[in-house]
């Protein structure tokens, strides 16, 4: 069961990618050369320096590589995608024992995702993780207080890692709607269909029913409910969409592949943070992790 509940958002998310991926134009990944990257200039010198600090103090003594991204935005890609792209790159955290963590910031899109190594799922598994986002970044991200929120989580998460536990909830967790769930991810193939309109049959209906029943499970945690749903996404994907405005000119939805480059982009010069000498260590990543917004 565990197996299941993490690869059908991941399958989902390759999926999509292989659709946005057609179309190029994908955000360039920097270069690693230190745990802590910040490309949109929002942290100084000093709290970058902090960060690096406690991270590295984390490494040498239990391992466990964390890294920190911010990004002005990771569109096309959902936040999502584009983070299994970095930490596919990065390999943080050790061969074979995957201890690696990521958390990255979207900033301009209001996004952040904390991906976990395949060695740290029962450690920060994704409801922990949610909880995180949630509770540690969420509130200081919502005041501008970007370092707190990222320092907070990188305390959260180093407690845990220790072997230590977290304060009680601040809050329940929202109760969940399945019949919200069916209608969001009816509505969202619906849109799919479309915006997938100028793929063949094949790859439109697999990457229609793979985000449906995504989707389905996010909202409701519900195996069956998101099976049903990603059944009737890939019979909706079979029937097709004309594409519309969704499927002209050099790229989707209006994203041309000229302006993601890798120009200003690239992984090159500017990209590197405080220091250098950093890189992965080999680790693997499934998919783990949770994503929230602010």
């Amino acid at each position: 069961m565990q197996a299941i509940r993490w690869s059908l958002p991941f399958c989902c998310g390759l999926a999509l990618s292989f659709a946005v991926a057609a179309a190029d134009g994908l955000l360039a990944i920097p270069s690693l050369r230190a745990r802590v990257t910040d490309t949109t200039g929002t942290l100084d010198a000093q709290q970058t320096q902090t960060l690096e600090t406690e991270l590295a103090v984390l490494e040498q003594r239990k391992g466990s590589q964390l890294a920190v991204l911010l990004v002005p935005t990771t569109q096309p890609e959902e936040i999502e995608q584009y983070a299994i792209r970095v930490v596919d790159a990065w390999k943080l955290g050790r061969k074979n024992v995957d201890d690696g963590a990521l958390l990255i910031v979207a900033k301009d899109d209001h996004q952040v995702r904390i991906e976990v190594g395949r060695g740290l799922e029962g450690i920060i598994p994704d409801a922990v993780a949610s909880r995180i986002i949630r509770e540690y970044i969420a509130p200081k991200f919502r005041t501008n207080d970007y370092y707190g929120g990222v320092h907070d989580a990188i305390l959260a998460m180093t407690k845990l890692i220790d072997g230590e536990q977290l304060s009680p909830p601040l809050s329940k967790e929202p109760k969940r709607d399945p019949i919200h769930a069916l209608l969001v991810a009816i509505f969202t193939g619906l849109w799919l269909r479309g915006f997938f309109g100028w793929l063949p049959a094949t790859p439109r209906a697999g990457a229609v029913g793979a985000v449906t029943g995504g989707v389905a499970w996010a909202l409701s945690g519900l195996m069956p409910l998101a099976l049903g749903v990603g059944v009737f996404g890939l019979l909706l994907g079979w029937i097709g969409g004309g594409g519309g405005s969704f499927a002209g000119g050099s790229g989707i939805g209006g994203w041309s592949s000229g302006s993601w480059g890798s120009g200003s982009w690239g992984s090159g010069g500017s990209w590197g943070g405080s220091g250098g000498g950093f890189s992965g260590g080999g680790g693997g990543f499934a998919g783990g992790g949770a994503s929230g917004s602010w």
